[in-house]
């Protein structure tokens, strides 16, 4: 991958939506009724990453930082057609 011309941030972003726009698709894909023998397999989601959420007390600001990673199938798949996308541009 060539990503000094472009960027890491264009990859970064084009990943993010990649995997949003996956994901939405596959709860769209969950509601299908023709879909219903392989949607359970395409909208599982796998827990890769859960950091519980921590409270900082500034006293003058309070802060609650968390951060939880469950993809699923077909997130993954738009991640990947995102990293096609970004080498053919």
């Amino acid at each position: 991958m060539r990503t000094n011309s472009r960027g890491i941030g264009v990859l970064v972003i084009l990943l993010v939506t990649g995997a949003i726009l996956g994901g939405i698709l596959g709860e769209l894909i969950a509601t299908t009724p023709a879909l219903g023998g392989i949607a359970p397999y395409l909208v599982k989601t796998y827990p890769v990453l859960d950091i519980p959420p921590m409270t900082i007390n500034l006293y003058v600001i309070r802060l609650t930082v968390g951060f939880a990673l469950f993809p699923n199938l077909v997130s993954v798949i738009g991640m990947i057609a995102a990293i096609i996308l970004f080498q053919r541009i």
